[in-house]
């Protein structure tokens, strides 16, 4: 009796401290560069690109023509035409499962299921599987971020609403994935 309730206590005290530093991590990324001087004392690091509907460009080595680029040390995702064109980025929250960096092809699509995690979600696009995870990109109906623990092996990569409708359009049955680290 006592080991159970020391491993449900354990448990959720892994699951608040991933929840904690999911969202101190995504709290960074918003905090405007000259605040991040202000508070460092040092030169703020250069921003990625503008941010007024003109998205940054792709991380070097992201391959070429129409794709979807997802990187895994960023938590960004950028949607590229034929031509090399950004027609959009943005964040996400990462899966517990990552797909090793390559070239990979969305290979199905779900209007709305339940997520790995139990959430429903929708406008899934899955374009790799780990070891029986499948690893895709999609949206919390009720817009939620997910709560991850790390013992559960989960393949959804969380998108805002917005940005999974985007990625709907954009990544058709075939589209190029390319994972860079």
């Amino acid at each position: 009796m006592a080991g159970t309730s020391s491993m449900i206590v354990a448990g959720l005290t892994a699951a608040a401290l991933a929840t904690v530093g999911h969202l101190g991590h995504r709290a960074a990324e918003t905090v405007p560069p000259d605040l991040r001087q202000r508070a460092s004392g040092s030169p703020a690091p250069a921003p990625e690109g503008p941010r007024n509907g003109h998205p940054a460009a792709p991380p070097p080595r992201s391959g070429q023509g129409q794709r979807v680029v997802y990187s895994l040390g960023r938590d960004r995702v950028w949607l590229v035409d034929e031509g090399g064109a950004v027609r959009r980025t943005f964040g996400v929250s990462p899966s517990t499962v990552d797909p090793a960096p390559g070239t990979y092809r969305v290979t199905s699509r779900s209007g709305s299921v339940t997520g790995s995690d139990g959430v429903p979600v929708e406008h899934v696009v899955r374009f790799a599987s780990v070891d029986g995870t499948a690893i895709g990109f999609s949206a919390a109906v009720d817009g939620s971020a997910p709560v991850l623990d790390p013992r559960e092996r989960t393949g959804g990569i969380r998108e805002t609403r917005e940005d999974a409708a985007a990625m709907w359009t954009f990544a058709t049955i075939g589209r190029t994935v390319v994972v860079v680290p």
